[in-house]
């Protein structure tokens, strides 16, 4: 990976993504009160989890990301994921 795949985080067609610490990803489960398990997962091999464990350091599987989306209609949408190892099969 070069410096330039840095940027792909700052694209326009890229939302922002954020590693949130153990105690924020709590928050938001009792907040929705759901488990982990019942988060939309997103890989770690992913281009964007890859970049972001270049700012972060190591991402491990079960960390919680927060996606923050622009939208037209509500300015902006935030969504979680949980990272996973690799793809689950269903």
């Amino acid at each position: 990976m070069v410096e330039s795949d840095l940027h792909v985080l700052e694209h326009d067609l890229v939302p922002e993504h954020t590693l949130l610490t153990e105690q924020e990803a709590e928050k938001v489960l009792a907040k929705f009160k759901i488990t982990k398990d019942q988060l939309p997962k997103i890989r770690k091999d992913d281009a964007c989890i890859r970049i972001l464990e270049r700012i972060e350091g190591p991402i491990s599987p079960g960390r919680v990301i927060q996606i923050r989306r622009k939208s037209d209609t509500a300015e902006e949408f935030i969504v979680y994921r949980l990272v996973i190892s690799k793809e689950l099969k269903g």
